[in-house]
């Protein structure tokens, strides 16, 4: 087995995983939406990364200690703004819906955080096959996404006929689309430091955990605008008092969801090692695809189509269909990259 093809099936469980990590959400009931979020931020975001680097890279201050504060500023800064992203998705979601957001979204991710790293990284190759086939991929993914998107808003239509769920659609969707260009800057994070992960390859850390040094960093400044939103939800609700009415069921969930998120970002920077140096190029839409192909079918299971017709179940199969032909395209263009 090549390390490409190792790549690509390691993205595979990467996207499921991080599909099915908000599964255990719809489990606290007994908890809001603030508190099941916090408690995943504290298990994602602060506990799980500096346990696992630590575990896993040797030498890990000297890795921080040897790297340039440019580049750690960076990387800070790319987590920072990949947090406040998420707060832009949670008031995308109550204005516009779930379905909608998350095409939104992950679409402009998928570009957004395709592209710069191309642009930026390899712009002497976009003129090739492997770069006129990337962004071939890209456009399809983009395709693909629009169409999900269109069935997701005629879904919503559909279950909430002659309500006035959605009043600020256009604030929403304006929210969406800086979500999805927050939600990029995970992408970046470890496409510009990738110095990091080349110095804890040169101080011991296997090609497997190299990249848990970049997830420090990245996830802790994402954290701090997620706490602090969390924070401010609850002092606003008062739902602070709700923690012990979920028991450690409710914490044990949340940590299950904190362990599919980050096994999944995990895996993710294990497949753009194995992708070689165009891996954050190529391996951003196929994941992004691989989530929204994931996220559908899981929907779909659960009941999330029920009362919204077979019409908008129809497109949003045929956008799934125009994914699963980018990742197909995608994983073609591993032939070209070195």
């Amino acid at each position: 087995m090549t390390s490409a093809t190792a790549g690509l099936l390691i993205l595979i469980l990467a996207g499921v995983m991080n599909a099915s990590f908000t599964l255990p959400m719809k489990y606290t009931r007994r908890w809001a939406w603030e508190n099941t979020w916090l408690a995943w931020t504290i298990f994602a975001l602060l506990v799980l990364p500096p346990l696992v680097a630590y575990a896993t890279v040797p030498h890990l201050a000297e890795v921080y200690r040897t790297t340039s504060s440019h580049i750690l500023t960076q990387v800070v800064l790319f987590g920072a703004g990949w947090g406040v992203s998420q707060i832009f998705f949670g008031l995308a979601v109550d204005s516009i819906g779930i379905a909608l957001t998350f095409s939104l979204v992950l679409g402009t991710s998928a570009a957004v955080g395709t592209v710069v790293p191309l642009v930026t990284l390899h712009r002497e190759r976009l003129n090739t096959p492997a770069g006129h086939g990337i962004l071939a991929g890209v456009a399809i993914v983009l395709l693909g996404v629009l169409i999900c998107a269109v069935a997701g808003k005629r879904r919503e239509n559909a279950q909430h006929a002659g309500s006035d769920t959605h009043k600020n659609a256009t604030a929403g969707l304006a929210l969406a689309i800086l979500s999805g260009f927050g939600a990029a800057f995970i992408n970046f994070g470890l496409a510009f430091g990738a110095p990091l992960v080349q110095s804890a390859r040169s101080l011991g850390a296997g090609p497997l955990s190299c990249t848990t040094a970049v997830w420090v960093p990245l996830a802790a400044a994402g954290a701090v605008p997620n706490v602090l939103y969390c924070l401010w939800l609850m002092a606003k609700g008062r739902t602070a008092a709700k923690f012990p009415a979920g028991g450690i069921g409710h914490w044990g969930r949340a940590f299950i969801m904190a362990v599919c998120w980050f096994g999944s970002t995990m895996l993710y920077g294990v497949s753009t090692v194995q992708l070689g140096a165009w891996g954050p190029v190529l391996g951003w839409p196929v994941f992004m695809s691989l989530i929204v192909i994931t996220a559908s079918l899981l929907g779909m299971l659960t009941g999330e189509w029920k009362n919204s017709g077979t019409a908008p179940l129809r497109i949003q199969w045929a956008g799934v269909t125009m994914l699963v032909i980018a990742v197909f395209v995608l994983a073609g263009i591993t032939r070209f990259v070195s």
